[in-house]
Protein backbone atom coordinates (compact mmCIF):
# COMPACT_ATOMS: atom_id res chain seq x y z
CA UNK A 1 0.00 0.00 0.00
CA UNK A 2 2.22 3.47 -1.27
CA UNK A 3 1.70 6.34 0.51
CA UNK A 4 1.55 9.00 -1.63
CA UNK A 5 1.18 11.55 1.13
CA UNK A 6 0.38 12.22 4.41
CA UNK A 7 -2.12 15.55 5.64
CA UNK A 8 -3.17 16.62 9.50
CA UNK A 9 -4.27 12.94 10.33
CA UNK A 10 -5.36 11.57 6.55
CA UNK A 11 -3.10 9.34 4.96
CA UNK A 12 -3.21 9.12 1.40
CA UNK A 13 -2.42 5.94 -0.85
CA UNK A 14 -3.12 3.36 -3.42
CA UNK A 15 -3.37 -0.15 -3.34
CA UNK A 16 -0.49 -2.05 -4.80
CA UNK A 17 -3.29 -4.54 -6.34
CA UNK A 18 -6.06 -2.13 -8.01
CA UNK A 19 -7.88 -4.47 -10.02
CA UNK A 20 -7.54 -6.20 -13.10
CA UNK A 21 -8.58 -4.23 -15.70
CA UNK A 22 -7.00 -1.85 -13.17
CA UNK A 23 -9.50 1.17 -12.55
CA UNK A 24 -8.51 4.65 -13.82
CA UNK A 25 -6.03 7.06 -11.74
CA UNK A 26 -7.42 7.36 -8.17
CA UNK A 27 -6.29 8.28 -4.64
CA UNK A 28 -7.57 6.63 -1.44
CA UNK A 29 -7.72 8.77 1.71
CA UNK A 30 -8.01 6.80 5.37
CA UNK A 31 -8.21 8.41 9.04
CA UNK A 32 -8.87 5.75 11.22
CA UNK A 33 -11.48 3.90 10.37
CA UNK A 34 -13.48 6.75 8.06
CA UNK A 35 -12.23 6.30 4.40
CA UNK A 36 -12.73 7.85 1.38
CA UNK A 37 -11.61 7.11 -2.58
CA UNK A 38 -11.54 10.22 -5.18
CA UNK A 39 -10.69 9.66 -9.01
CA UNK A 40 -7.95 12.20 -10.05
CA UNK A 41 -8.56 11.83 -13.80
CA UNK A 42 -10.08 13.58 -16.06
CA UNK A 43 -11.04 15.53 -13.08
CA UNK A 44 -10.76 15.52 -9.45
CA UNK A 45 -13.95 13.77 -7.73
CA UNK A 46 -15.70 11.79 -5.21
CA UNK A 47 -16.02 8.58 -5.99
CA UNK A 48 -17.17 6.88 -2.54
CA UNK A 49 -16.79 7.80 1.40
CA UNK A 50 -17.59 6.23 4.51
CA UNK A 51 -17.41 8.44 8.13
CA UNK A 52 -16.27 11.14 6.77
CA UNK A 53 -17.91 14.63 7.18
CA UNK A 54 -19.04 16.86 4.06
CA UNK A 55 -16.35 19.07 5.07
CA UNK A 56 -13.54 16.96 5.39
CA UNK A 57 -14.29 15.42 2.17
CA UNK A 58 -14.50 19.01 0.56
CA UNK A 59 -11.10 19.79 2.56
CA UNK A 60 -9.47 16.35 1.14
CA UNK A 61 -10.95 17.18 -2.70
CA UNK A 62 -8.62 20.39 -2.13
CA UNK A 63 -6.12 18.77 -0.92
CA UNK A 64 -5.80 16.15 -3.83
CA UNK A 65 -6.55 19.02 -5.96
CA UNK A 66 -3.37 20.92 -4.96
CA UNK A 67 -1.53 17.55 -4.87
CA UNK A 68 -2.49 16.28 -8.10
CA UNK A 69 0.66 16.66 -10.13
CA UNK A 70 2.18 14.34 -6.89
CA UNK A 71 -0.50 11.65 -6.82
CA UNK A 72 -0.29 11.04 -10.43
CA UNK A 73 3.66 10.56 -10.94
CA UNK A 74 3.73 8.09 -7.71
CA UNK A 75 0.93 6.61 -9.38
CA UNK A 76 2.64 6.27 -12.87
CA UNK A 77 5.65 5.53 -11.46
CA UNK A 78 4.75 2.67 -9.55
CA UNK A 79 2.14 0.90 -12.09
CA UNK A 80 4.75 1.60 -14.72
Amino acid sequence: MPVVLRYKNFKLFFYSNEGNPREPLHIHIRKGEAVAKFWVEPEVKLASSYGMSSSELSELAGVVSDNRETIERAWHEFFS
